[in-house]
């Protein structure tokens, strides 16, 4: 069994910071890469940043400049850090991460940290 759980999440004013996290726990032998999806409501979800085992990172164009993912292998940890928030970053943050566990390399979400940023 592998869980991800995100936190970190709160309301900020625009213009604000926040940092998130996710740590990956359980049957994780190695992290492959871990990633941040957002969902606001009547929209789909999109990739806002992510980071592989190697450091390898890539940003979603609306965040680039802005935000900055970063990875702790030793505590299966990755860090979203969110600079100059404005309201269309409003949205749930879902984490995904890519582990290999005992049956191979497999995908697992958490339940997501709700990001709501006021004007």
């Amino acid at each position: 069994q592998v869980q991800v759980v995100e936190s970190g999440g709160g309301s900020v004013q625009a213009g604000g910071s926040l940092r998130l996290s996710c740590t990956a726990s359980g049957s994780v032998f190695r992290i492959h890469d871990m990633d941040w999806h957002r969902q606001a409501p009547g929209k789909q979800r999109e990739l806002v940043a992510g980071i592989t085992e190697s450091g390898a990172t890539e940003y979603g164009d609306s965040v680039q400049g802005r935000f900055s993912i970063s990875l702790d292998i030793t505590k299966k940890t990755v860090y979203l850090q969110m600079n100059n928030l404005n309201s269309d970053d409003t949205a749930n943050y879902l984490c995904n991460a890519k582990v290999l566990t005992t049956v191979g390399v497999r995908s697992f979400w958490g339940e997501g940290t709700q990001v709501t940023v006021s004007s």
